[in-house]
């Protein structure tokens, strides 16, 4: 996900991220998964996709290369996609395959009560935004209600906030970059009011498509006034406890949610990723968190709340960062229960939390650290889940088991607890106890000799496989570079795919095998490995969240394409991973310019698509007054706004 902007040093989202998310500064001499995959494939002498087909162009026979055409057209026989690709490329609207309808359903600024304000983006104010729908939707969760089947809850994470296109006369350009004005106290209680969180009641029209229902009694906002609770092995800790909260157990809300994940009894996860972004201060060299704050990169500065609100400044409070970086679990069903902080999960930049049950019964869940070098984790519970008792299940998630994943040579991988007292995890080492080793599951991994990874996003169980993808972003700051692996800079990412042995998503032992290499397979020195049936519209750079459709194949959704750099706009591509068609994408809608493609998620049915669209017209030397694109308005008196787009097939049936 998109990292934030220091005043005064407006960047595009590629150059923010080449500049500072590898912040948490990941110093262990841990193998990256560029050397595992260059020592693994190097080995194999791999080709695939396109690029293999333009290598046996140059150097064999025609024969061969009808065989590769005939390859090409089986592989597209073989895919479970149907629909019609949409035409890579790049401008203003938002596309959607043929045959299919993409409505807006609900806007930054959108009510999200009967009584909310409506929005005025000249007059805004805190108040009013707390209870209208918050900025940047990144996750979106829908948890079926039993009264009807025409009635759900939507569950939105809103991520971060981009006061140069939220605020009227806020930004400037000046010498080629975009310049924010002086923040005052009003407008930071605005920033934090539009983060958190949206539950919002829906129910079905005549047409069969969903829409809001302002006066649901179940709709909330979530933001970071919202008072939590930490629970599990952390909580009451010296080492998040407060001068306003002497007993450790009580957290003032939530920030930069980035996925999530909705667990079998219905409840709302929201993961906290770059919270380093919001402190501000200074620690002193000695202090007893600098090392673990260093970590993680606390304090970044990329927001001015602490000028306003002393809990973010690090000299003030050295131990609030420890109370953000965690799972938190809330129940969508009651508006005025407290959400809960997970802190058995770990702490860490979360991208996501996919959860499910074990063939066992235990519950699995899933979790990467979006940053470069930063490791893969899951979460094992001990008890079982009960599908006859909600309230049984409601505190599963304190007790159980965190690993963190090494990529082996030989395709094994080995799922390694983070437990207090085993290996080197010990006091000697400067974990304490088991709070010490969740609080810094990152140097806990360290410890261990996690493999570094390349930005590990979504990490998706699909359960009528036993397969979990692995959306790896990108990485072009590692330097492993050889003849045989071509991707030391790694600029597009790529999906790995393991397999948990004997469908035990539980096991302490798997495998691993690399499904894509991303990039325009054209261009031989990106290695891309898409299937030759890929189309120059269906390949792509940079996954970042996917989803499993109620048929079980894998849709991805992407983070970095961009005119300069791919030609395209973000967007979801539909991929086949089984038989001749594995590794065939196809494109199935786009995003407007300067947009992140966030979501993705399917109702139970198959028969609706939820899709996120973040930060839309944040290209170039976007402001409030000049956005590249005024999506979805196109209405000069309102500014560009992210939005929830709903996607259904014309005359009713699943998608894709």
């Amino acid at each position: 996900m998109n990292e934030r902007l220091n005043p005064g040093q407006m960047r595009t989202p590629t150059e923010i991220r080449e500049e500072s998310e590898d912040v948490g500064r990941n110093a262990s001499g841990n193998p990256t998964m560029g050397d595992i995959i260059n020592r693994r494939y190097s080995r194999r002498g791999f080709l695939g996709g396109s690029l293999a087909v333009a290598a046996i162009g140059a150097t064999v026979s025609p024969m061969a290369l009808l065989a590769a055409g005939e390859a090409k057209a089986q592989a597209a026989a073989g895919s479970r996609f149907s629909f019609d690709e949409v035409v890579a490329g790049v401008d203003p609207q938002h596309h959607v395959a043929d045959g299919y309808d993409a409505d807006i359903l609900i806007r930054w600024g959108d009510k999200v009560f009967a009584d909310s304000p409506d929005f005025d983006p000249m007059n805004q104010t805190a108040d009013a935004q707390a209870r209208q729908f918050g900025y940047n939707n990144d996750y979106i969760g829908f948890a079926p209600l039993e009264d009807s089947p025409g009635h759900g809850l939507l569950l939105v994470n809103h991520e971060y906030t981009n006061a140069e296109l939220m605020f009227p006369g806020f930004a400037t350009v000046r010498d080629g970059k975009v310049e924010l004005g002086d923040y005052t106290k009003e407008l930071v209680d605005i920033e934090m009011a539009a983060h958190g969180g949206t539950i919002l009641e829906l129910r079905r029209n005549a047409d069969g498509k969903w829409q809001p229902a302002p006066d649901g009694t179940m709709n909330r906002r979530i933001t970071v006034s919202t008072e939590m609770q930490l629970s599990g092995p952390v909580a009451g800790h010296n080492r998040v406890k407060t001068n306003a909260d002497p007993s450790g157990t009580k957290v003032l809300g939530t920030l930069n949610n980035c996925a999530g994940g909705v667990t079998p009894w219905g409840t709302y996860l929201m993961a906290e990723e770059n919270f380093h972004g919001y402190f501000s201060g200074e620690l002193p060299a000695d202090h007893a968190e600098a090392a673990n704050y260093k970590r993680v990169g606390v304090p970044a500065g990329w927001y001015q709340w602490a000028k306003f609100h002393d809990r973010f400044d690090v000299a003030k409070e050295p131990n609030e960062a420890n109370r953000f970086g965690w799972i938190v679990e809330v129940d969508p069903r009651d508006p005025n229960s407290v959400p809960k902080k997970r802190t058995a999960l770990g702490r860490f930049k979360h991208e996501g939390c996919e959860t499910i049950v074990n063939g066992d019964g235990r519950v699995v869940s899933y979790s990467g650290d979006d940053e470069r070098f930063d490791y893969v984790y899951k979460f094992v519970s001990n008890a079982t889940f009960n599908p006859g008792d909600r309230a049984a299940n409601m505190d599963i998630l304190d007790d159980g088991t965190l690993y963190v994943a090494r990529f082996n040579e030989d395709g094994s991988l080995d799922w390694m607890p983070l437990v207090h007292g085993e290996g080197p995890l010990t006091a000697e080492n400067g974990f304490a106890d088991q709070a010490a080793v969740l609080i810094e599951a990152r140097r806990a991994g360290d410890a261990l000799g996690a493999t570094k990874m390349d930005r590990p996003e979504d990490v998706q169980p699909n359960t009528s496989t036993g397969k979990v993808y692995v959306m790896l972003t990108n990485n072009t700051k590692r330097e492993e570079a050889d003849a045989a692996n071509p991707r030391a800079k790694n600029a597009f990412g790529h999906i790995i795919e393991i397999t948990e042995t004997d469908g035990d998503f539980a096991a302490t032992k798997s495998s691993w095998e690399i499904l894509l290499k991303c990039g325009d397979p054209k261009v031989a020195e990106v290695g891309a490995t898409f299937s030759p049936a890929t189309s120059e519209n269906g390949w792509f750079g940079m996954p970042d969240n996917a989803a499993i459709d109620a048929e079980g194949r894998l849709w991805v959704s992407t983070d970095g394409n961009n005119q300069a750099d791919t030609g395209r706009t973000d967007g979801l591509w539909a991929i086949d991973t089984e038989g001749e068609a594995r590794g065939t994408s196809k494109l199935f809608f786009r995003v407007p310019v300067g947009a992140e493609m966030c979501g993705p998620l399917f109702t139970p049915d198959g028969e609706t698509l939820f899709l996120a669209v973040q930060h839309p017209g944040d290209a170039g030397q976007a402001t409030f007054e000049a956005p590249a694109t005024r999506w979805p308005d196109f209405d000069d008196a309102m500014p560009v706004r992210p939005a929830v787009v709903m996607v259904t097939k014309q005359g009713g049936g699943k998608i894709g």
